[in-house]
């Protein structure tokens, strides 16, 4: 049986407040033709099984033109493809917190062909294919409740699709970073993939391997919290459960740039602004359209303002964003037996604190990075009055206040 899996579309995401033509935010429109190119993909393979492991939507309460695109999407898969089940489960974006408040995704139900689980944990018997799915939503993995993991004794071929981390040894040598916060942990010792055909993966974005029959697909498009940390392609996952063969298959989406960063140590203003230009010119086609990066070490706030923040601004309003990050030289403290100690600056205080008072809520959480947000937006906060803040709270085409809100974000059938 050749089954397609798909993860982590977070269709409605939206981000730095650039328009495209009809007035839609531009990286929501890029999600949206990311999914349909998807679609088409799997509409061309024809797979008798079409698995979804959760965050279909980015968000609990998505927008109504998000969700009438969505299930114009699966309702044209199902009707390009009938015959094929379609199963859908919850991931932590798209799960409410209370019970009552109800998932979308059962809107999608309706359409024949699409199976949506989106709070209990259920198998779901496909008879046609001899199969058997069964489904771990995000709210049924956060429920207190234990879950037996075993395949399906009178199927022919068992699945497990569930959306959250996996634990292990091997998920620790593989899930390099975390590309999203808030799903449940699940060690892979209570999985045991060796028992299953097939287990499909969501909420890592990064299309990973974590046994020859376990798979994260990754995203569609780059839509977590840090894009960065996102590299290669965007696609979705087909395998083959004859042969035991995964292939991975890329979409186009639009291109990231993270440029070389430098130290701005010993430099001289010229010099820095001299190094972002044959940087950024170094790309091929230039910043235009593009979601670019350059991270500068070792530049204090009194060198930042001296550099040629007219060319910055013209960098940040060509590309669809450009994020100078810059960051300023460590502070080491210096103290002297029978001298008085330095004041900390409130810089270190934060470091401090982040580092050795504060407890994290989750083992999740990389400290250094949260202290490089730290200095970021201390950095940001600090440099506000100069007008060029050393991130980019200002690079949007228009204010937040200023954008419209369009009637429909989502871009009509056809039109690219």
């Amino acid at each position: 049986m050749l089954l397609a899996h798909l993860a982590d579309l977070h269709l409605g995401y939206r981000a730095y407040h650039r328009l495209a033509p009809g007035g839609i935010n531009a990286r929501e429109r890029d999600v949206a033709l990311a999914f349909r190119r998807v679609l088409e993909r799997v509409i061309e393979l024809k797979p008798e099984l079409v698995l979804v492991a959760g965050d279909l939507f980015h968000t609990i309460r998505p927008s109504n033109a998000t969700i009438a695109d969505a299930f114009r999407q699966f309702s044209r898969l199902a009707a390009a493809l009938p015959g094929t089940p379609i199963v859908v489960i919850a991931g932590n974006h798209d799960s409410p917190r209370a019970v009552e408040t109800g998932s979308i995704l059962r809107l999608l139900a309706e359409i024949p062909g699409v199976v949506a689980v989106d709070d209990h944990a259920r198998s779901i018997v496909l008879e046609a294919l001899g199969a058997a799915v069964l489904c771990l939503p995000h709210n049924a993995l956060v429920a207190d409740q234990a879950i037996a993991l075993d395949p399906d004794p009178a199927a022919t071929t068992n699945i497990l699709m569930l959306h959250g981390t996996i634990g292990g040894d091997v998920a620790r040598q593989k899930l390099r970073y975390v590309t999203e916060y808030g799903g449940v942990q699940v060690e892979a010792s209570e999985i045991r993939p060796e028992r299953w055909d097939y287990v499909a993966l969501g909420h890592y974005h990064i299309a990973t391997e974590l046994a020859p029959n376990m798979w994260y697909p990754g995203s569609v498009e780059r839509t977590s919290t840090n894009i960065w940390d996102e590299p290669g392609d965007k696609g979705f996952l087909t395998y083959d459960t004859a042969s035991h063969r995964a292939r991975f298959h890329a979409v186009e989406t639009r291109e990231v740039v993270d440029l070389p960063r430098f130290s701005a140590a010993g430099l001289t203003p010229s010099e820095i602004d001299g190094r972002i230009r044959e940087l950024t010119d170094a790309i091929p086609g230039g910043v235009a359209g593009r979601m670019v990066r350059l991270v500068i070490t070792d530049l204090p706030r009194e060198l930042f303002r001296e550099l040629d923040h007219r060319r910055i601004r013209e960098l940040k309003a060509e590309a669809l964003h450009f994020h100078l990050d810059a960051r300023r030289p460590e502070v080491r403290r210096l103290v002297g037996y029978g001298a008085g100690q330095r004041r900390h600056t409130l810089d270190e205080e934060v470091r401090e604190f982040i580092r050795r008072v504060w407890t994290p809520s989750s083992p999740e959480i990389q400290v250094e990075r949260l202290v490089e947000l730290a200095d970021t937006y201390m950095g940001d906060a600090g440099d506000a009055g100069t007008g060029d803040a050393l991130v980019d709270a200002g690079d949007s085409a228009l204010p937040p206040e200023a954008s419209p809100a369009p009637e429909d974000p989502i871009p009509p059938d056809g039109e690219d």
